[in-house]
């Protein structure tokens, strides 16, 4: 009966605490289907007596989101990868080194970390025209080639670190290279990681609203993001618009999300990582 009583209590808090997240989201999409033009609800409404989801239409014939779409799925579909390759590259590399200077390189890792993101917007802003790539999607894309963020790497590190040495040394001594382990031993046994890192960088660089602002000038290469402000200034009080719009673009990753989350779940997961850590 105890036993029973612990698991009808898990079971409630699960949903509870899913409640808390899909609620707004479930509010946005019942807000987004409202007719044009009227404000929000003064209380909850689960769902409006006559749908209107013309509104989904509206969006792509007040802004061009199909092209602002595109280019997004580009900037994520080049960028993804690029930050995988190199940020399990480098927390691979961080992890084989010897101890002083794997502790100095975390160390330094974890302080860069800190520095916030608007303090490098000028320099990044200098080498992009250096390399003749403003007002291109590849100022958008560059940041992957350095791994997109020092917590990509600092993951891909604890991973590794986590894999036994000997497991490591038993693959030199049967002659494969630096490249061959990492390949064909770390990156293999660390698959929630790989997942994890994916759903952060795609996340990342599907909502950067500052990057296209500060980089691009041409409309035609303008993101999703720009184009949700876009909207947003041509007409601020038309809720159900505006949020149709943003629904839309939170679809990509909630899909991503159900793709990936059994990742998440599984016993060898991520949230377990920092448990046997």
């Amino acid at each position: 009966m105890i036993s029973r009583l612990k698991t009808g209590g898990h079971h409630i808090t699960a949903v509870l605490a899913t409640a808390v997240f899909i609620l707004p989201l479930f509010w946005v999409l019942v807000a987004s289907l409202r007719q044009p033009g009227l404000p929000p609800p003064n209380t909850i409404q689960w769902w409006p007596s006559e749908p209107y989801w013309q509104n989904y239409q509206t969006i792509f014939e007040i802004v061009p989101l199909l092209r602002y779409l595109k280019n997004s799925l580009i900037v994520v579909g080049v960028a993804v990868p690029i930050t995988l390759l190199i940020a399990s590259l480098g927390g691979f590399g961080i992890s084989q080194l010897p101890d002083q200077p794997r502790r100095n390189l975390v160390y330094m890792s974890v302080a860069l970390l800190i520095v916030p993101a608007a303090a490098v917007w000028l320099y990044r802003f200098q080498i992009i025209r250096w390399l003749g790539l403003l007002d291109t999607l590849w100022a958008l894309i560059l940041p992957a080639f350095a791994g997109s963020n020092t917590l990509f790497v600092l993951l891909f590190y604890w991973t590794f670190r986590r894999i036994p040495d000997d497991m490591f040394e038993a693959a030199r001594l049967d002659g494969a290279t630096a490249v061959t382990v990492w390949w064909r031993l770390a990156m293999p046994l660390s698959r929630p990681t790989i997942v994890a890192v994916t759903v952060l960088t795609f996340v990342m660089y599907w909502s950067d609203f500052t990057s296209p602002v500060l980089f691009i000038f041409n409309p035609q290469n303008y993101t999703m993001p720009v184009g949700l402000q876009i909207l947003n200034q041509l007409d601020r009080t038309n809720w159900p618009i505006l949020l149709a719009a943003a629904a839309f673009m939170a679809t990509p990753v909630i899909i991503m999300f159900l793709m990936l989350q059994r990742f998440f779940l599984h016993d060898l997961s991520l949230s377990n990582l920092f448990e046997k850590n």
